[in-house]
């Protein structure tokens, strides 16, 4: 079984920071590209940010120059900065496990609200 695990979730006021984590526990062989994703009710969810193995990012355009994506070995990490109400979702990790015995899988993290108030 492979788990990730998300931290660092909360209520921050609008211009303040966070930092969401989330590590990947479990019997694996590798983990390849990570990234962050976000929902709102009665949306779909949107990619944040992602990074490859080889830390080659990609980002929304709603939040470039303002979060920041980055890992180290099994947690992947998000640096959110200046904050927007607008930002408000659940935030879920993600990330394609290589299981040992070849085959990889998506998998995502449970889930951490962040809530921006104005």
């Amino acid at each position: 079984q492979v788990h990730l695990v998300e931290s660092g979730g909360g209520l921050v006021q609008a211009g303040g920071s966070l930092r969401l984590s989330c590590a990947a526990s479990g019997s694996y062989f590798s983990i390849n590209a990570m990234g962050w994703y976000r929902q709102t009710p009665g949306k779909q969810r949107e990619l944040v940010a992602t990074i490859t193995s080889g830390d080659n990012t990609n980002y929304a355009d709603s939040v470039k120059g303002r979060f920041t994506i980055s890992r180290d070995k099994n947690t992947v990490y998000l640096q959110m900065n200046s904050l927007k109400p607008e930002d408000t979702a659940v935030y879920y990790c993600n990330a394609y496990i290589q299981r040992v015995g070849g085959q990889q899988y998506r998998y995502w993290g449970q889930g951490t609200q962040v809530t921006v108030s104005s």
